[in-house]
């Protein structure tokens, strides 16, 4: 399906407004690198992951050295971003980010030709894959990833490829990572995308992600990057206890969508919770024709849970969990 449209930098008027932002300085301690990419990650390697995924490049190396210069800058809004939202950082999420090299992801697989000049923008932004599709803002893809809580032993499973980038972003956070794209020629081409950067805990496949991915066992993580109108079934079956489902919920092409996390408990039972709002591109396949078949409608005026707004925390004691 491709990841998604987020809407999670915008706050309704009526929004909790965020706790003051500790220093940069105390931030900046929640890293564990220089705020680059893997230190091995350079031009020449650059160019080889590229040839080897079967994908052009015009980007120069004056462009490459260009790119990295601006990525501490992202990595700085991230953990500005997400201590707004949750009043905490997860060094996990931001390790992640940094070992990412985000550039080779940006890509227009329906007209052929990469976009990696523009990575690591400010402000963030959505840009476009081919066949509707989208790579998602970082921002976005940052609430929902410490929103998921990963673990080292967690399996994820992710309904939409898109890009390859949120998978393989998850991937450096959690055991084992799987990934359905429903579009075909965006599937396939991305399925060569992530092997030549050497994570070997990545599997992808072409397929309607309403039937998750049978036979591989239990997720401990389900995460949606595109809107849906209910939660498939079979996903549920496919849920470890103690799991969870991250999931935006409403109607294609409408602004009511809200982000939902459904956890089932060790006794099999499903909890839920309404997040923010956000504005995702609408699942494809059985999900559609399901949901006309029931003729499902979301109510207009429930409320949007928010995380509990906290007494501002001194710097020094910013949480790092």
């Amino acid at each position: 399906m491709g990841n998604a449209y987020p809407s999670s930098g915008q706050t309704p008027s009526n929004a909790v407004q965020p706790e003051p932002t500790p220093t940069d300085q105390v931030l900046d301690k929640i890293s564990t690198s220089k705020g680059k990419n893997d230190k091995d990650w350079n031009y020449k390697k650059y160019l080889k992951a590229f040839k080897k995924s079967h994908r052009p490049t015009h980007l120069t190396a004056q462009e490459f050295n260009r790119v990295q210069d601006r990525k501490p800058a992202m990595l700085k809004d991230i953990r500005r971003y997400l201590w707004r939202k949750f009043g905490w950082v997860n060094p996990k999420v931001i390790k992640a980010f940094e070992d990412l090299p985000r550039e080779y992801f940006h890509f227009d697989y329906q007209g052929g030709t990469d976009f990696s000049a523009s990575a690591y923008e400010y402000p963030p932004r959505t840009f476009a894959l081919g066949w509707g599709s989208a790579l998602s803002d970082y921002e976005g893809q940052a609430y929902m990833a410490q929103l998921a809580d990963p673990h080292s032993k967690d399996r994820v499973l992710e309904v939409g490829t898109g890009s390859g980038y949120n998978i393989s972003l998850l991937s450096r956070m959690v055991k084992d990572a799987y990934s359905i794209e429903i579009i075909k020629p965006l599937g396939q081409a991305v399925s060569q995308v992530v092997k030549p950067l050497g994570y070997t805990n990545v599997h992808t496949r072409v397929g309607d992600g309403y039937y998750g991915w049978p036979g591989v066992g239990g997720f401990d993580i389900i995460m949606f990057t595109c809107v849906a109108q209910f939660v498939p079934p079979p996903l549920f079956n496919q849920l470890r206890p103690g799991g969870r489902i991250i999931i935006p919920i409403g109607q294609p092409f409408k602004h009511n969508q809200v982000l939902y996390v459904y956890r089932m408990d060790s006794r099999g039972r499903v909890h839920s919770k309404k997040y923010i709002p956000v504005y995702f591109i609408p699942m494809k396949g059985t999900m559609g024709v399901a949901a006309a078949q029931i003729g499902i409608t979301l109510p207009g005026n429930e409320k949007v849970y928010r995380h509990a707004k906290r007494k501002p925390t001194p710097a020094p004691d910013l949480p790092i969990r």
